[in-house]
């Protein structure tokens, strides 16, 4: 028998078919499951948990329920998916290292930072956080649109009022179709001020919104390395930033240190980063931990790492951020749901999504109450006239052979509304007393009164804004708290917009063992020569500063190593640190090797083709090479200068190419002699001899010196002098020099020479940390072959570390200061 066309089966293009299907159901995910509505941050699953507790009464206060109680009920009236979702995303509301600020109060086990499960929802209670009652606040004043669930038999909300704004606050992250969305959480007191300077200067930009939201707050802390990802993000919607685990190195009684980790990178596993840690140690990728252990409790985190002796700190923790989660890139993707639509945001898009919400929502509720307020006058309109005619009235009803007969004839007689007459006929005899009659009267006159106010509300929309702020500042009283992850400034890999860095006078300090930050100029003030100082930085008892420069945020600074190489920075790379902070390990802002170190930082304005850098080596070798040959410098450095063996870099100064140049040594020799001297060559050339050396003789110092100079020498136990340069005669390089001071056990070896005016400020900082400042022009002036005077009081065994030439400040002394003076 011949087939014949069923008439229930119908052809289509299997192609077009397909299509139409993924884009629908692309379409479902995107909208009902995975992206959230950009006015209250919230998917659908968390939408229907809040809405579903609130409705069984589940509030904040009340007490706690079974979370399988919670989950039926959102499984069975609105989210037709499986259980397992459900409470996963309830467990997650409920976890302070996953939510900045909780909407679920749990109560059991809901898992913990080292990646434990929650127990089973029939073990686990919970109930709405106080702030998560602020999402469903005025929901029953008819503020939001409601749509039917999955079968029309229940309603529920589009969206939640969100009395605050909960998108950035919280954050979120998910996967549809094609996009993903990965908000940071923020911190609420600086998103609400963000919110109240966008409403009250609507062409806010973000530059001046990030003034009020300077960035991510993590619920685990942590620290943000640079700004520039957050600007992007928040200016185009799609950013990174690096988040960094906080760290602080302890040095223990016997020497040895040990790195303690007390904040971790957001979403990071800490059992997970530990055994990391651990099998990087067993594989042999990481040599120098001889412990590793977890010391954590109820109040706080703590990962100790024991560090071996011979180990560097700082070295063994940059590659810890290399190779482990102590460091993670946090990818920021602002999409979220506008009018159903996915749409890229940025910050102050978000910002006003948000605002243009609220405005609905108050214009919403003032609408409701100014109806339930017109509703209730109108009843005691009724009841006034009643009062009015009681008699009247009393005769009526009396007379009235069923109540709608009675309800038509107050109607008809006293041109009532039949809500009005309603209101009457159900009156208690008690509402004729004079008591109840002066209560009607009042509640009339103070719903007049409402009225208006709600009226006026609804006519300008200043005054909407002001109830906006009002309540928002209200929740934050109620709410903030203090921001947790700490945004650094813009190290080596993070380039900022340099238009937006404030140029000011900076100090840098480098310390021998490495350590390096940055300080406004003004951090120290003047002393008079032999004061006792200030102490000038927290250090260990074997650190000390090493390099102190004056510059500004803007100029580049370069930093030449022992092994002859070349880094480089801006001045506002550099992260601020306080005053007796130690600073930033610089391996952590260079790429330097563990065998190698920073021996010398100078500032350069601009990379000019009339501009040289000068080298000196301990050995007495001597080189000029362009500076344009060092404009470029790879994030691993560069070679400046080829070394030869056992030689070290000492010295480079930034020169015109016509200077004249001197040398000193450590056992008081010095050699003049004109720069022109020695040849420019390539950067990766060794050099000549600018100086010859006695045996166990070494170069300390080179200076460029100009006419009317002072050469002034410091030596290691505090002495020092100023020379007129005319007392020097030009040299030609390579000869032993001139002697520049007379070496005894009392004053000790040379440590810096430098060349002065006498308008100058000296910096001189001991091994221990204590800086003291002093006029130049207070030095003695004695000639070439003497000890020098007096220039610090030194304790026993404490010697000069490093010498710098600093600006003059004149600044009055504080009261400490004086009477260390």
């Amino acid at each position: 028998m011949a087939d014949t066309p069923n008439p229930k089966v119908k052809e289509v293009n299997i192609s077009k078919e397909m299509r139409s299907s993924f884009l629908d159901y692309a379409m479902s995910v995107i909208v009902s499951r995975a992206l959230p509505d950009v006015r209250d941050g919230l998917k659908p699953v968390h939408r229907r948990i809040l809405y579903a507790m609130n409705d069984l009464g589940m509030t904040a206060g009340k007490d706690y329920k079974k979370s399988a109680r919670i989950v039926g009920e959102v499984i069975g009236k609105y989210h037709p998916h499986g259980d397992s979702a459900v409470y996963d995303t309830m467990v997650r509301m409920a976890q302070d290292f996953n939510y900045r600020y909780m909407l679920v109060d749990g109560h059991g086990n809901f898992g913990s930072v080292d990646g434990d499960s929650a127990a089973a929802m029939r073990y686990t209670e919970a109930r709405m956080s106080k702030i998560s009652m602020e999402l469903l606040r005025d929901i029953n004043k008819d503020t939001i649109d409601y749509k039917d669930n999955y079968d029309g038999a229940e309603k529920e909300p589009v969206v939640l009022p969100a009395r605050f704004p909960n998108l950035l606050v919280n954050g979120t992250s998910g996967i549809a179709v094609g996009m993903a969305t990965n908000i940071p959480p923020h911190q609420l007191g600086e998103v609400i001020d963000g919110i109240l300077a966008l409403s009250k200067q609507p062409e806010i930009t973000t530059t001046e919104l990030m003034e009020y939201i300077p960035g991510p707050d993590f619920p685990t802390a942590g620290l943000i390395m640079g700004r520039s990802g957050i600007r992007r993000a928040y200016e185009t919607g799609k950013g990174s930033i690096t988040l960094r685990a906080k760290v602080d190195i302890e040095k223990k009684s016997n020497g040895k240190e040990k790195i303690i980790i007390t904040e971790i990178p957001y979403q990071v596993n800490k059992a997970k980063l530990i055994e990391k840690i651990a099998e990087l140690v067993r594989d042999k990728r990481i040599d120098g931990i001889t412990d590793l252990r977890d010391e954590s409790d109820r109040t706080g985190m703590r990962i100790v790492i024991e560090v071996r002796r011979d180990a560097n700190s700082s070295v063994l923790l940059n590659n810890l951020y290399k190779h482990t989660a102590l460091q993670t890139t946090f990818g920021i993707n602002l999409l979220a749901l506008v009018d159903n639509r996915p749409r890229v945001l940025s910050l102050k898009e978000c910002l006003k999504h948000y605002l243009d919400h609220q405005k609905v929502v108050i214009r919403r509720r003032t609408e409701f109450e100014l109806r339930k307020a017109e509703a209730r006058a109108h009843i005691l309109e009724g009841l006034r006239i009643a009062l009015d005619h009681i008699d009247e009235i009393i005769q009526l009803i009396r007379s009235s052979q069923t109540t709608d007969i009675a309800r038509q004839g107050l109607m008809e007689q006293f041109s009532l509304s039949e809500k009005q007459a309603q209101a009457i006929l159900d009156m208690r005899l008690q509402r004729l007393t004079g008591l109840e009659r002066e209560k009607i009267e009042e509640e009339y006159q103070n719903l007049v009164k409402l009225i208006a106010e709600l009226k006026a509300i609804l006519a300008d929309e200043e005054k909407i804004l002001e109830i906006i702020s009002e309540e928002l500042l209200e929740i934050k009283e109620r709410f903030n708290d203090e921001r947790r992850t700490e945004i650094l400034d813009a190290g080596i890999h993070d380039i900022e917009d340099e238009d937006l860095i404030p140029e000011e006078n900076i100090v840098i300090t480098l310390t021998h063992n490495g350590y390096i930050k940055r300080l406004p100029s003004s951090t120290y003030r003047s002393q008079k020569r032999g004061g006792r100082g200030v102490q000038g930085m927290g250090t260990n008892e074997d650190d000390f500063v090493e390099h102190l420069l004056t510059t500004s945020t803007h100029d580049t600074i370069l930093y030449f190593t022992n092994k002859g190489k070349v880094y480089k920075t801006k001045g506002y790379q550099i992260p601020e640190y306080s005053r007796t902070a130690k600073g930033l390990p610089i391996i952590n802002l260079l790429g330097i090797e563990k065998d190698e170190w920073v021996n010398t930082i100078i500032k350069v304005e601009e990379f000019n083709d009339n501009w040289y850098l000068l080298f000196a080596t301990k050995h007495g070798i001597a080189k000029r090479t362009p500076i344009k040959d060092y404009s470029n410098i790879r994030t691993n450095g560069l070679i400046a200068i080829n070394l030869r063996e056992d030689d070290e870099l000492i010295s480079v100064k930034l020169t015109d190419g016509q200077k004249e140049i001197i040398m000193g040594t450590k056992k008081g020799m010095l050699i003049r002699f004109p720069e022109s001297d020695v040849r420019s060559v390539g950067r990766a050339s060794t050099g000549v001899k600018g100086i010859s050396l006695v045996e166990n003789d070494e170069v300390v110092s080179m200076e460029m010196v100009e006419p009317n100079n002072e050469v002034l020498i410091v030596t290691e136990n505090g002495y020092g002098k100023r020379t007129p340069e005319s007392e020097y005669r030009i040299q030609s390089r390579g000869g032993k020099g001139l002697k520049t001071c007379n070496i005894t056990d009392k004053n000790g070896d040379l440590i810096a020479v430098k060349t002065v005016t006498g308008e100058e400020d000296l910096m001189l900082i001991t091994e221990g940390g204590v800086l003291i400042r002093m006029d130049v022009s207070d030095i003695s002036i004695t000639g070439r072959n003497t000890q020098g005077v007096k220039l610090i009081r030194l304790d026993d065994q404490e010697h000069v570390a490093t010498v710098a030439k600093v600006e003059k400040e004149e600044e009055e002394l504080t009261e400490v200061e004086e009477n260390e003076s």
